[in-house]
C-alpha cells in the first residue's frame, strides 16, 4: 500500500511538473512575442508550434488569400500576424501598399533573411539581395539589358521569329487539343536564353527540356517549413532538399554557359548580357567595394530567369483560358485584330493604341491571374511610422496585391472577368491606378518592360493565327495550382488556325 501510494505522488508531482513547465513556456512566449505599443493589430498571438503548424500545414498563399479581406475588414488595412517568433506586418489596399513602397520606399526597399534563400543563394543576385549587392547588380541588370533592347521595340523582331516556332508547334496539332503548358513556357524562355545566353534553344533539344523541367520545378516546390525550423530541416529530408539540389543543376547548367563564354570572350565583342557580365568582373577587379563575381553572374542570370520568363508564360496560359472560358470575349478581340492589322503582317508593338480592347483584354488576365498574390516580402530597414502605427526596424512586410487587384474600392467588379475596367466610356484604353501586378516601388519587378513587350506581341499574335477552343464536352475550369506563382492547373485546348491563315 505504501509503496502505491508514493508510486502516485511521483506521478502526480511529474505530471505537475510537466504542467508546470508548458505553462512557463507559454507565457515566456507570450511575453517575449506580445505586440509592442502601437504596433498594427491583428489576430491573437497563438504559441510558436501552433502558429507554424497552422500556417505551413497548407499553402500560405492560400491561408492568406483567404483570410486577407475578413482580417482586413475587422483590424484595417494594416494589420499584424505572429509567423513563430516573427512578427509579420500584411498590407492590404492599394493606398496602403503604394504608401509603404512608393511614399516611403526607401524604407521598405529590403528583403528579409529568409533561412531557405540565405543557405540556396547566400544573398547574391538581384531579387533577394540587399544593400550594395542589390543596388550594384540591379543597375547593371538594367542598364545593360536596355542596352539589348530589353522591353524595346528593338526586340520586337526577336519576339515574333519565336512566335513563328510556337505557331508550327500548334499547328503541327492539326486541330487536335494539346496542353500548351510547356509551349507557351519554351517560347518566352526562349526569349530570356537569347538575352543572357546569345543563343535561342530548339524545342526539342534535351539540355533546354531539362531546364525548363527544373525551373518548373523550382517554382512549384513547396518548401516553407524549411524556414520555420531552419536547424533542423537542414539535418532531415524533405522537399527542401529536392528544391536545393534541382538549385544546384540549375547553377551548374548557368556554369557550363559561362565557362563556354569564357573560353570565346573577346571584350571588343561583347555579345550578351553574361559577356557583359564578365567584362564587369574584369573592369572592377580588386575593388573594395565590387561585387561582381562569377557567384553572383550565376544567380543574376537564374533572377532573370524568374523575372523575365516564368511571370510572363503563367500569365499567356491564364490568357488562353480565360479566351476559351470566354469565347465572345475572343471573338471581339480577334474581331478588333482583323480591322486594325489584318492577316497581311505580324502585330506591331506600334499597334497596341489602335487595339484598346485587345490592350484591355491582356490587362484584366493580369489582374484576374494574379500570378504574385502576396508581392515578394519585404523588410523595414528603420523604424518606420505607417498610418498611425509604428513599426520597428526588421520587421517582415507582406504587400498583398491580391487586395489591391481586387479592391471593390478601385474596380467596379473586381471578382468578374471585365476587360471595361480598363476602358473608358469612349472605349479608349485606360490603366486605374490600382494595376500594380508588377508590384511598386523601388523593388519593381525587373522584368515589367519585357513582360508587356512579351505579352502583347505573343498574345496579339496567338489571336490573329488561331481560334482557341476547349476539347468537345469539356468544360474551362479556372482552378489554379500554388507555388511561389499562382498559376493554372494543366489543361487541353485546340487551336484552330486553318480559317486565320498567317
Amino acid at each position: 500500500m505504501d509503496s502505491l501510494f508514493s508510486g502516485f505522488f511521483v506521478n502526480l508531482d511529474a505530471t505537475a511538473l510537466l504542467l508546470f513547465i508548458v505553462v512557463f513556456i507559454l507565457t515566456a512566449d507570450y511575453i517575449k512575442n506580445r505586440r509592442l505599443t502601437g504596433f498594427p493589430p491583428g489576430p491573437t498571438a497563438l504559441p510558436i508550434v501552433v502558429t507554424w503548424g497552422l500556417i505551413y500545414c497548407t499553402s500560405f498563399h492560400h491561408l492568406m488569400c483567404f483570410f486577407s479581406f475578413k482580417l482586413a475588414g475587422r483590424y484595417g488595412d494594416v494589420y499584424s500576424l505572429r509567423m513563430g517568433q516573427r512578427w509579420v506586418v500584411v498590407l492590404n489596399g492599394f493606398e496602403a501598399v503604394t504608401q509603404a513602397l512608393v511614399t516611403q520606399g526607401d524604407s521598405f526597399s529590403d528583403r528579409p533573411g529568409l533561412p531557405l534563400h540565405d543557405d540556396t543563394f547566400h544573398g547574391l543576385g538581384v531579387v533577394f539581395s540587399n544593400g550594395n549587392t542589390w543596388k550594384q547588380q540591379r543597375r547593371f541588370a538594367l542598364s545593360t539589358l536596355k542596352y539589348f533592347g530589353f522591353g524595346k521595340k528593338s526586340l520586337e523582331p526577336v519576339i515574333l521569329e519565336e512566335f513563328t516556332y510556337v505557331a508550327k508547334e500548334i499547328s503541327a496539332y492539326k486541330g487536335k487539343p494539346f496542353n500548351p503548358h510547356l509551349i507557351v513556357n519554351n517560347t518566352v524562355a526562349n526569349i530570356i536564353c537569347l538575352l543572357v545566353f546569345g543563343h535561342r534553344f530548339e524545342y526539342g533539344d534535351e539540355q533546354f527540356k531539362k531546364l525548363m523541367k527544373l525551373f518548373e520545378q523550382s517554382f512549384e516546390a513547396q518548401v516553407s517549413l524549411y524556414n520555420a525550423f531552419p536547424k533542423l530541416m537542414r539535418r532531415l529530408p524533405g522537399p527542401h532538399q529536392k528544391f536545393m539540389r534541382i538549385i544546384e543543376e540549375l547553377k551548374d547548367f548557368v556554369r557550363t554557359e559561362v565557362k563556354d563564354h569564357k573560353q570565346k570572350w573577346d571584350p571588343s565583342d561583347l555579345r550578351d548580357y553574361i559577356d557583359y557580365n564578365l567584362n564587369e568582373i574584369q573592369t572592377t577587379k580588386g575593388q573594395d567595394d565590387s561585387t561582381f563575381d562569377e557567384e553572383c553572374l550565376i544567380m543574376s542570370v537564374l533572377d532573370l530567369f524568374a523575372a523575365g520568363s516564368e511571370t510572363t508564360s503563367t500569365t499567356l496560359r491564364w490568357a488562353l483560358l480565360f479566351m476559351v472560358k470566354y469565347p465572345e470575349i475572343q471573338e471581339r478581340v480577334q474581331a478588333e485584330i482583323d480591322s486594325v492589322i489584318g492577316q497581311s503582317r505580324p502585330p506591331s508593338v506600334d499597334d497596341r493604341a489602335d487595339l484598346p480592347y485587345t490592350d484591355a483584354v491582356i490587362h484584366e488576365v493580369q489582374r484576374m491571374g494574379n500570378i504574385v498574390p502576396l508581392n515578394l516580402p519585404h523588410v523595414t530597414n528603420r523604424d518606420v511610422h505607417l498610418r498611425g502605427y509604428t513599426i520597428p526596424k526588421g520587421v517582415t512586410i507582406i504587400p498583398n496585391l491580391t487586395s489591391v487587384l481586387f479592391d471593390k474600392r478601385e474596380w467596379k467588379t473586381p471578382f468578374t472577368f471585365n476587360p471595361g475596367h480598363f476602358l473608358n466610356e469612349e472605349g479608349k484604353f485606360v490603366k486605374p491606378a490600382a494595376f500594380i501586378p508588377f508590384s511598386a516601388g523601388k523593388r519593381l519587378c525587373l522584368g515589367e518592360n519585357l513582360a508587356r513587350m512579351e505579352l502583347f506581341l505573343f498574345f496579339t499574335s496567338f489571336m490573329q493565327r488561331f481560334t482557341f477552343s476547349m476539347p468537345p464536352g469539356v468544360k474551362p475550369v479556372l482552378d489554379y495550382r500554388f507555388g511561389i506563382t499562382l498559376s493554372p492547373v494543366h489543361y487541353e485546348i485546340s487551336g484552330i488556325g486553318s480559317k486565320r491563315p498567317p
